[in-house]
C-alpha cells in the first residue's frame, strides 16, 4: 500500500493519496486545488488515480475534486447526504471500495456538516482492523470539528452538534485503540478550538487525552464543543458554498503578470486593493498608502479571507520571487482576481516616497503613554480573550473587524493587539487602509503583557 499524507502549515490543512501498489489503482482525499503534486507523485510511482473524495464541504479551502477529475477522469466521490451541482459518486455508509489488496471503507460521521465521512483504510481487503481512519472534520487530534460553521445551511449547531455525538462518541470512539487516525486539519484551523500540531494518532490516544472523546452526556458534549471556538473568517461560507458548484478550474500552470506602474496605478485607481504580502517589518518600514499587510510568511491565505472578500480585484506586492506562491495560496481560498504583481517592490516604493509612510507600531513601555481616549482593542478569539484581556480593551476578533471597523472613532487613535504581534498588525494596516490616521499596534501583544506585569510582581 502507498499512504502520503501532504499537510499545508498555512492552512493546517491535509490531504492525502492512497494506493494499491499491486493494481497502481489511487484514490486522492481532500485534495487542494493546486494538484501538481498529487499527478506528480502519481506519475513518479506509476499511479492512476481512479478516484477523488472529500470528506464534507470544505469552508476553509477550494477542494480541487473537480480540477483532479478533469486531468484524470477520476469519479468524485462525497457522502451520499451531499447534493452538489456536478456529477459524483453518492458514498453510503459502509459502502467498499475495491482498489485491489488495499480496500477503502465509508464511515458516515456527520456533524461538522450533515454530509460527513470518514474513510477506513485496509491494506488488506479481508484484515479485521483498519490499518488508519481518514476522520475529515469529525475527529482531529485533541479537538473534534466545530458544528457551528455556516456551511451547513439550513441546521443548527445544535441539531448537528447531537450528529456529531453520535459520530464521535459511537462510531468513532467504537473503533479499536489501534487505528490510525489522520485528520483534515491540524494546528492552527479555524475548524476547531483545540487542535494539537500532531499529524496522527490513534483512536486509543484520542479516546484518553481528547477532550471531546471522554465518557459524557449529549448535551455536555453540545456545552463543551461548542464554547470558545474562534470566529470564523469571512470567506467560510464563500468557499462551502462553491464547492459545491461546477466553478472555474485552476489551472495547473496558472501564473499572474508583472504590472507596470501605470497598470498598477490604473488598477488601485479603479478600486483594486494591494496586498502587501512582504515580512511586517519590511510594511512598517515603509507601506503604500491603502495597502493592507498580510505578510506570507504566516497563515497568509486564512487571514487574507478575513481582510479581502472574494470579489476584490488584488495587487500583489511579495518579496522578491514568492509572487506566484502568494498567488497559489490566495487561490487555494477561491480568490482568483488577482490583477497581478509589482515586480520590484523596493524600487517601486522609491519611485512612489510621495505616497509612503512608516507604520506606527508600540513597545509595551510606550503604552501607558498613549493619549487619553485611545482605543485599545483585542483582535484574538473568543477563546483566547476567556483567558484575560488587558485593561480597557475591547474586543473584536480580526474576522469582525471588516464588518465593525465603524464602531470605532476615526478621530481617536487606535492601538490593536493580539497574541504575539503577527494578527494585530494585519489588522492595523487594515485600519489604515480604511482611512483610519492614527493606528498602532503592540509588539509582542497580550503575551508581552503577561510577561511585563509577571516581571512587574
Amino acid at each position: 500500500m502507498i499512504f502520503t499524507q501532504y499537510y499545508l502549515d498555512c492552512l493546517s490543512q491535509a490531504s492525502y493519496l492512497i494506493a494499491d501498489e499491486s493494481t497502481g489503482q489511487a484514490v486522492v482525499v481532500d485534495p487542494r486545488r493546486d494538484i501538481a503534486e498529487y499527478l506528480a507523485d502519481a506519475k513518479e510511482k506509476n499511479l492512476t488515480i481512479v478516484g477523488v473524495i472529500n470528506t464534507h464541504f470544505h469552508a476553509d479551502f477550494v477542494s480541487g475534486h473537480l480540477e483532479l477529475a478533469r486531468e484524470t477522469g477520476a469519479w468524485i466521490g462525497f457522502g451520499e447526504a451531499a447534493n452538489p451541482e456536478f456529477e459524483f459518486r453518492a458514498l453510503a455508509d459502509g459502502e467498499s471500495i475495491d482498489l485491489g489488496g488495499v480496500r477503502l471503507e465509508i464511515m458516515a460521521t456527520p456533524g461538522h456538516t450533515p454530509e460527513s465521512i470518514s474513510i477506513l483504510v485496509f491494506e488488506n481487503a479481508d484484515d479485521e482492523v483498519a490499518h488508519a481512519v481518514l476522520t475529515g472534520d469529525a475527529l482531529f487530534i485533541g479537538d473534534v470539528g466545530r458544528p457551528d460553521l455556516l456551511a451547513s445551511v439550513g441546521m443548527t449547531a445544535e441539531e448537528l452538534g447531537k450528529q456529531l455525538y453520535h459520530s464521535v462518541q459511537t462510531k468513532l470512539m467504537g473503533l479499536p485503540d489501534e487505528v490510525r487516525v489522520f485528520p483534515a486539519h491540524g494546528a492552527g484551523s479555524a475548524c476547531g478550538k483545540n487542535l494539537s500540531t500532531e499529524k496522527q494518532s490513534t483512536i486509543g490516544e484520542q479516546r484518553r487525552f481528547n477532550y471531546a472523546c471522554q465518557p459524557m452526556s449529549e448535551q455536555q458534549f453540545l456545552d463543551v464543543v461548542t464554547e470558545g471556538q474562534p470566529t470564523q473568517p469571512g470567506y467560510f461560507l464563500f468557499n462551502a458554498t462553491i464547492n459545491k458548484q461546477d466553478r472555474d478550474l485552476l489551472e495547473i500552470d496558472a501564473t499572474v503578470p508583472a504590472l507596470s506602474d501605470d497598470e498598477v496605478t490604473d488598477a488601485l485607481d479603479a478600486g483594486a486593493v494591494l496586498h502587501d504580502a512582504r515580512a511586517g517589518d519590511e510594511y512598517a518600514a515603509g507601506y503604500l498608502k491603502g495597502s493592507v499587510s498580510v505578510p506570507a510568511d504566516g497563515r497568509m491565505a486564512e487571514t487574507a479571507g478575513m481582510v479581502f472578500t472574494p470579489e476584490q480585484r488584488i495587487v500583489i506586492m511579495a518579496p522578491r520571487g514568492g509572487e506566484q506562491e502568494v498567488a497559489t495560496r490566495l487561490a487555494r481560498i477561491g480568490y482568483d482576481n488577482v490583477v497581478g504583481y509589482i515586480p520590484e517592490p523596493e524600487d517601486y516604493l522609491v519611485r512612489h516616497q510621495d505616497r509612503v509612510e512608516p507604520a506606527s507600531r508600540l513597545r509595551l513601555d510606550q503604552l501607558d503613554d498613549v493619549p487619553e481616549g485611545t482605543q485599545l482593542i483585542d483582535i484574538r478569539n473568543p477563546g483566547e480573550v476567556a483567558e484575560g484581556m488587558i485593561d480597557g480593551a475591547t474586543h473584536i476578533p480580526l474576522p469582525q473587524l471588516p464588518t465593525r471597523a465603524a464602531e470605532l472613532d476615526q478621530s481617536k487613535p487606535v492601538v490593536l493587539y493580539c497574541a504575539g504581534g503577527w494578527r494585530s498588525a494585519v489588522g492595523a494596516s487594515f485600519l489604515r487602509s480604511r482611512g483610519f490616521g492614527d493606528v498602532s499596534d503592540l509588539l509582542g501583544g497580550y503575551n508581552a503583557w503577561v510577561a511585563g506585569r509577571a516581571g512587574a510582581h
